[in-house]
């Protein structure tokens, strides 16, 4: 049974990748600050965990390579940046970057970034001696336009260049890295403001899950390695379809 690591899969697009990856097979652990209350199938590993803090994380991947199942697959999901973004009744996201409260560089940077990194060489110590495995970071359009947050803009592109230089070194040991950009994606947080979105073209939790577990199984994905791929774009191929049966349109740079 493959083992993966799901990282911010307490709810959102991280919990859809781990139940998706759970119901393919995969042994899942996943991790989260509020991972104990999260709706997750039993058979998921919750590991309480803040991964701004080092000590928490590095406890994960011991308890995973204690197990002695190694790592198959790391699905780097955690993200700080949607929260607190309306501020003493004021919507704070979107203000100019010397208006940014620091706290969003923190989610963003810290807590987004800075946790991809920490886990990505954690999982490459355990990959490495195996000469396989995956790890896909989720990122967004953000890196190649702006979309109304310097900072944001900044992280994903960050996360982008985090996959293509981890890629190039990992890719002599077989072990590739993707970067991966869902589309608009019907989490808790977007359901709850589905009446001012339009959800025509949005994609279930489970999709992005689904288009995951396909590229760890393909023996060419290697090729791939360092690139940003979109995932209802790469989706037909893989012959995986939204969680309703249909085939989402790939989001462009125009459309963003």
């Amino acid at each position: 049974m493959p083992t993966a690591i799901v990282t911010g899969a307490s709810r959102g697009v991280g919990r859809g990748v781990a139940i998706a990856l759970a119901s393919a097979g995969y042994a899942v652990h996943g991790t989260g600050r509020s991972i104990g209350g999260a709706d997750l199938p039993s058979s998921i590993v919750r590991h309480r965990c803040d991964h701004l803090r080092d000590d928490q994380t590095s406890a994960v991947f011991e308890h995973v390579a204690v197990s002695g199942d190694g790592v198959d697959l790391l699905v780097n999901s955690a993200w700080g940046g949607y929260e607190r973004m309306i501020e003493n009744g004021a919507f704070t996201w979107s203000v100019p970057f010397w208006q940014q409260p620091l706290h969003r560089w923190n989610g963003m940077i810290d807590a987004g970034v800075r946790a991809a990194f920490v886990c990505s060489a954690h999982a490459a110590r355990l990959m490495v001696p195996r000469r396989r495995g995956l790890i896909v970071n989720i990122s967004f359009w953000p890196a190649r336009k702006y979309v109304g947050n310097t900072i944001y803009g900044v992280a994903k592109a960050a996360t982008d260049k985090l996959t293509a230089d981890t890629a190039h070194e990992l890719r002599p040991h077989g072990v590739t890295v993707l970067s991966l950009y869902p589309g608009l994606v019907r989490t808790e947080a977007v359901l709850a403001a589905a009446e001012w979105l339009d959800l025509s073209n949005s994609e279930g939790p489970g999709f992005i899950g689904r288009v995951i577990t396909a590229l760890a199984a393909d023996s060419g994905v290697i090729e791939r390695t360092g690139q940003a791929i979109v995932a209802a774009e790469v989706a037909p191929a893989y012959g995986v379809a939204d969680d309703d049966g249909r085939q989402p349109r790939p989001l462009t740079l125009a459309d963003v």
